[in-house]
């Protein structure tokens, strides 16, 4: 802020609390999933349509997981390699910043 007045490094904060909510509300809903999973598969009692149903849920969860964590992998290794591993891919950044 200037003076009281919103600027566009404004955005910049915005951006970054979206993105950590996105990942909050990711993991979050992988975690309910895989409880879910895990109570249905438990309470299924051997009938198998429920085990397979329990089963898949578990199996959505699994690969949700993996493609979250890849998607942060692949992150940090474009940030590692092309922006010098500063973490700069994570920090939205409007414009030159004066400070190394």
């Amino acid at each position: 802020m200037v003076d009281g007045v919103p600027t566009l490094k404004c955005l910049e904060v915005v951006f970054g609390n979206i993105l950590f909510m996105a990942s909050a509300f990711i993991i979050f809903v992988l975690f309910i999933m895989f409880v879910v999973g895990a109570f249905n598969y438990l309470t299924s009692f051997g009938d198998e349509k429920k085990v397979k149903t329990a089963q898949g849920t578990i199996k959505y969860a699994i690969l949700g997981t993996v493609i979250f964590l890849a998607s942060y992998l692949i992150l940090t290794l474009i940030d590692t390699i092309f922006l010098g591993g500063h973490g700069k891919i994570f920090r939205f950044e409007i414009g030159p910043t004066l400070t190394p």
